[in-house]
Protein backbone atom coordinates (compact mmCIF):
# COMPACT_ATOMS: atom_id res chain seq x y z
CA UNK A 1 0.00 0.00 0.00
CA UNK A 2 2.71 1.88 0.73
CA UNK A 3 4.07 2.00 -2.65
CA UNK A 4 1.22 2.54 -4.42
CA UNK A 5 0.38 5.82 -2.44
CA UNK A 6 4.14 6.88 -3.13
CA UNK A 7 3.18 6.49 -6.78
CA UNK A 8 0.02 8.24 -6.35
CA UNK A 9 2.00 10.85 -4.97
CA UNK A 10 4.94 11.37 -7.18
CA UNK A 11 2.67 11.38 -9.96
CA UNK A 12 0.08 13.98 -8.74
CA UNK A 13 3.18 15.86 -7.56
CA UNK A 14 4.36 15.80 -10.76
CA UNK A 15 0.92 17.37 -12.33
CA UNK A 16 0.45 19.90 -9.55
CA UNK A 17 3.49 21.12 -10.14
CA UNK A 18 3.65 21.41 -13.95
CA UNK A 19 0.35 23.19 -13.57
CA UNK A 20 1.51 25.42 -10.76
CA UNK A 21 4.71 26.36 -13.20
CA UNK A 22 2.91 27.34 -15.92
CA UNK A 23 0.66 29.42 -14.06
CA UNK A 24 3.61 31.42 -12.34
CA UNK A 25 5.74 31.91 -15.35
CA UNK A 26 3.84 32.30 -18.33
CA UNK A 27 2.07 35.30 -19.47
CA UNK A 28 -1.57 35.84 -19.87
CA UNK A 29 -1.81 35.18 -23.22
CA UNK A 30 -0.11 31.83 -23.25
CA UNK A 31 -2.21 30.64 -20.63
CA UNK A 32 -5.30 31.57 -22.24
CA UNK A 33 -4.46 29.45 -25.44
CA UNK A 34 -4.19 26.26 -22.38
CA UNK A 35 -6.39 27.35 -20.33
CA UNK A 36 -9.37 29.53 -20.82
CA UNK A 37 -10.42 30.36 -17.78
CA UNK A 38 -7.67 32.70 -17.07
CA UNK A 39 -9.09 35.45 -18.97
CA UNK A 40 -12.27 35.36 -16.03
CA UNK A 41 -9.27 35.68 -13.28
CA UNK A 42 -6.64 38.79 -12.59
CA UNK A 43 -3.16 38.39 -12.78
CA UNK A 44 -2.50 37.89 -9.26
CA UNK A 45 -5.47 35.53 -9.45
CA UNK A 46 -3.85 32.99 -11.84
CA UNK A 47 -0.44 33.06 -10.13
CA UNK A 48 -1.51 32.73 -6.39
CA UNK A 49 -3.13 29.42 -7.89
CA UNK A 50 -0.02 28.39 -9.49
CA UNK A 51 1.55 29.10 -6.22
CA UNK A 52 -0.86 26.81 -4.28
CA UNK A 53 -0.89 24.25 -7.13
CA UNK A 54 3.20 24.15 -6.48
CA UNK A 55 2.86 23.72 -2.84
CA UNK A 56 0.56 20.87 -3.20
CA UNK A 57 2.87 19.78 -5.06
CA UNK A 58 5.58 19.65 -2.97
CA UNK A 59 3.63 19.02 -0.30
CA UNK A 60 2.95 15.98 -1.75
CA UNK A 61 6.70 14.19 -1.51
CA UNK A 62 8.98 16.67 0.10
CA UNK A 63 7.72 16.08 3.64
CA UNK A 64 7.67 12.26 3.41
CA UNK A 65 10.61 11.90 1.38
CA UNK A 66 12.85 14.26 3.65
CA UNK A 67 11.19 12.55 6.95
CA UNK A 68 10.59 16.19 8.16
CA UNK A 69 7.01 16.30 9.09
CA UNK A 70 5.57 13.57 6.90
CA UNK A 71 1.96 14.23 8.68
CA UNK A 72 1.87 17.32 6.42
CA UNK A 73 1.33 15.34 3.22
CA UNK A 74 -2.06 14.33 3.74
CA UNK A 75 -2.55 18.27 4.72
CA UNK A 76 -1.38 19.16 1.70
CA UNK A 77 -3.24 16.32 -0.42
CA UNK A 78 -6.48 18.10 1.70
CA UNK A 79 -5.42 21.50 -0.21
CA UNK A 80 -5.27 19.73 -3.37
CA UNK A 81 -8.88 18.20 -3.04
CA UNK A 82 -10.01 22.13 -2.49
CA UNK A 83 -7.90 23.01 -5.28
CA UNK A 84 -9.19 20.62 -7.53
CA UNK A 85 -12.93 20.65 -6.41
CA UNK A 86 -12.64 24.69 -7.35
CA UNK A 87 -11.79 24.06 -10.57
CA UNK A 88 -14.30 21.85 -10.91
CA UNK A 89 -16.48 24.25 -10.06
CA UNK A 90 -15.22 26.80 -12.86
CA UNK A 91 -15.16 24.14 -15.56
CA UNK A 92 -18.76 23.19 -14.83
CA UNK A 93 -19.69 27.07 -15.09
CA UNK A 94 -17.91 27.33 -18.40
CA UNK A 95 -19.43 23.68 -19.42
CA UNK A 96 -16.34 22.02 -19.73
CA UNK A 97 -17.69 18.61 -18.00
CA UNK A 98 -14.20 16.73 -19.82
CA UNK A 99 -12.12 19.38 -17.45
CA UNK A 100 -14.50 18.79 -14.60
CA UNK A 101 -14.57 15.03 -15.40
CA UNK A 102 -10.54 15.29 -14.25
CA UNK A 103 -10.69 17.36 -11.30
CA UNK A 104 -12.70 15.04 -10.09
CA UNK A 105 -10.47 11.93 -10.84
CA UNK A 106 -7.63 14.14 -9.11
CA UNK A 107 -9.94 15.04 -5.91
CA UNK A 108 -10.41 10.81 -5.91
CA UNK A 109 -6.58 10.14 -6.10
CA UNK A 110 -5.66 12.76 -3.55
CA UNK A 111 -8.57 11.50 -1.59
CA UNK A 112 -6.48 7.84 -1.41
CA UNK A 113 -3.86 9.91 -0.19
CA UNK A 114 -5.57 11.34 2.57
CA UNK A 115 -7.24 8.20 3.68
CA UNK A 116 -3.87 5.87 3.22
CA UNK A 117 -2.16 8.63 5.31
CA UNK A 118 -4.06 9.58 7.85
CA UNK A 119 -6.35 6.09 7.97
CA UNK A 120 -5.13 2.66 8.96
Amino acid sequence: MNILLWVVQSLLAAAFLTVGAMKIFRNRTALAATFGWVEQFSDLSVKAIGALDALVGFGLVLPGATDIAPTLVPWAALGGIALAGGGSVVHLRRSETQLAAVNVVYIALLALIVWGRFGP
